[in-house]
């Protein structure tokens, strides 16, 4: 089945109100947007991810994932992947995370809980097949290091490193062990030289785009609320990058992120 239009493959539609959503999905798909992700960021909270992705119609295809972000590890018990996996049965779960590391925001105590947390969503990947969606900052090294030693010692999983804002060996590393890059507003950023120079060096077929909304609001919309429809300004700004048609890229784009999340029917 051929699919069109953007997908937004990383959003935070609980950052919205209830009454917010329906203008916010139409904008979205008057943008060319046809289908996005909301995104979890406490396992505690998937209900409401897929509670959220419950708006899912044929203008606006809603899914989502469930996990725990690295700076929300401190808040409850470290979850087992049989945690994870719990949560991921119903048809609108596709995907697993978001899970990593963030050493800009969490302290060096915390640092061990967060690796812990990450193997066990990396755990839970490899056992279901849905795919990881990766939080990496300020960790690069420690970031390659967990992912060659789980790729190596205990089998690939799928896995996409999203929002991404690290430097080229990264994101190397990532391709070589089969894993997508999404990008971002900040490739639209003016001192974002060197996440543009990464944008044009990942292939084609491991390209995403994003938005991170509420967050990173791309150029023309910088300081303004981020919503899905913006991921449009990406994808432009990525699209020229590669010297590509924004119809082509978005084509590109959305199979590349159907053929990592399988489950997205």
């Amino acid at each position: 089945m051929a699919r069109t239009g953007l997908t937004d493959s990383h959003c935070h539609l609980d950052h919205f109100s209830d009454e917010e959503l329906p203008d916010l999905l139409s904008r979205a798909r008057a943008a060319g947007v046809s289908g996005l992700v909301t995104i979890g960021t406490r396992l505690s909270r998937a209900a409401e991810q897929k509670r959220l992705a419950g708006l899912d119609s044929d203008n606006v295809r809603v899914w989502c994932t469930v996990g725990t972000h690295p700076d929300h590890v401190d808040e409850t018990p470290v979850p087992t992947a049989r945690d994870i996996i719990a949560q991921t049965h119903e048809a609108c779960v596709i995907g697993i995370g978001e899970s990593g590391l963030d050493y800009f925001h969490g302290k060096p105590e915390i640092r061990p809980r967060q690796q812990e947390s990450f193997r066990a969503h990396i755990d839970a990947a490899r056992q279901t097949g849905l795919p990881l969606v990766i939080h990496t900052r300020d960790a690069d090294q420690d970031m390659m290091s967990i992912l060659r030693h789980e790729h190596e010692e205990r089998g690939a999983f799928p896995f996409l490193v999203h929002c991404f804002s690290s430097g080229p060996e990264l994101a190397r590393a990532a391709v070589e062990l089969g894993g997508y890059i999404s990008f971002s507003g900040i490739a639209t950023f003016g001192r974002a030289e060197s996440v543009r120079a990464v944008a044009t060096e990942v292939p084609a077929e491991r390209l995403l785009v994003e938005t991170d909304a509420p967050f990173l609001a791309p150029v023309p919309k910088r300081g303004k609320r981020n919503e899905p429809g913006y991921v449009a300004h990406t994808a432009h700004a990525v699209a020229e990058l590669r010297g590509m048609e924004d119809d082509a890229f978005a084509a590109l784009t959305t199979a590349n992120f159907h053929r990592l999340f399988s489950k997205a029917a």
